[in-house]
């Protein structure tokens, strides 16, 4: 696997939030030596780890698989990361009614 082409970027979003494979495993539940696997595309990175590892890393599941933290704004995602869960719809209906290209348009 070519590092310019990651599976995923699990191993950037860990280490964008500061945690070693070790401190992430411990905040989900599982050991270092998974975290290593699901970072290298030996383990599947399912839904359900997804949404396990998602929360820690202050992201979304999607964002895991197909945005290194790199490629958004960082104020964006710390912003992100504040809003609670419930309220996350609604940002984005905010965020689409400042939108020039509105979602279902």
């Amino acid at each position: 696997m070519s590092l310019k082409n990651p599976i995923n970027h699990l191993r950037a979003w860990r280490e964008y939030r500061g945690f070693t494979q070790e401190s992430l495993a411990s905040s989900v539940g599982t050991t270092a030596a998974v975290i290593s696997l699901l970072e290298n595309g030996q383990r599947s990175l399912s839904a359900s780890w997804l949404d396990r590892l998602a929360r820690p890393l202050q992201t979304s599941p999607g964002f895991l698989l197909d945005h290194h933290p790199s490629d958004l704004t960082a104020e964006l995602l710390d912003l992100w990361a504040s809003i609670p869960t419930e309220n996350q719809p609604k940002a984005i209906k905010a965020l689409q009614s400042l939108s020039k290209t509105k979602a279902g348009t």
